[in-house]
């Protein structure tokens, strides 16, 4: 069966799961990345997508995410449209690559950054990268060069990152610096390898 040995990896946007992943990943863990794949398939799926939300999205045969983000960000139908045709390929194609990693008896890492939102993973241990609301407020703004409106806006589609909190197995703060934070990855690493031993 997928995901018997799998860990969701989880947060909210912009609290650091990508760095946190490059320190997993420098431990020796196995990471499937459900947003490369959710890329790797938008393009795949590009005709799809320009029949959904015009030619407008597409350039170069490749979808513009920036033009399709803010069109999905702004109506909860259309981001509706978008996830009901791609999930369903998403999940057959981690479902996949959990049944291959599995067969190696040992903890990956499943990256999803929707864990909580979309409920369709059958794992049962949750890891949550948490920094304060504030903190992650500031570092979306910075990130993606936006107004405070915006990053906000972006932030409240998402379940809090409090409530999230409260459902992990296991939680890494990061609202410290690189070196904080790679003591916590270090801990949850130990905690992580013990359980599934």
């Amino acid at each position: 069966m997928a995901f018997t040995y799998a860990v969701a990896l989880t947060g909210s946007i912009a609290t650091g799961k990508s760095t946190v992943v490059t320190f997993f990943s420098a431990f020796g863990f196995e990471i499937i990345d459900a947003d490369k794949i959710a890329h790797d398939i938008l393009n795949e799926e590009h005709k799809a997508i320009a029949s959904l939300f015009g030619e407008d999205v597409i350039k170069d045969e490749k979808v513009d995410r920036k033009t399709l983000g803010s069109i999905v960000f702004s109506s909860a139908e259309k981001r509706g449209e978008l996830e009901a045709l791609l999930h369903p390929l998403i999940y057959t194609r981690i479902e996949r690559l959990a049944t291959l990693l599995d067969e190696q008896k040992k903890p990956y890492l499943v990256d999803i950054p929707l864990f909580f939102e979309g409920k369709r993973y059958p794992i049962e241990k949750v890891l949550v990268i948490y920094t304060p609301s504030d903190l992650q407020l500031q570092r979306l703004m910075q990130r993606e060069s936006i107004s405070k409106e915006e990053a906000q806006k972006r932030i409240d589609i998402q379940i809090s990152i409090e409530e999230k909190r409260k459902k992990a197995d296991y939680v890494i703060d990061n609202s410290g610096t690189l070196a904080a934070l790679k003591r916590e990855c270090t801990r949850v690493k130990e905690e992580i390898l013990g359980a599934f031993r």
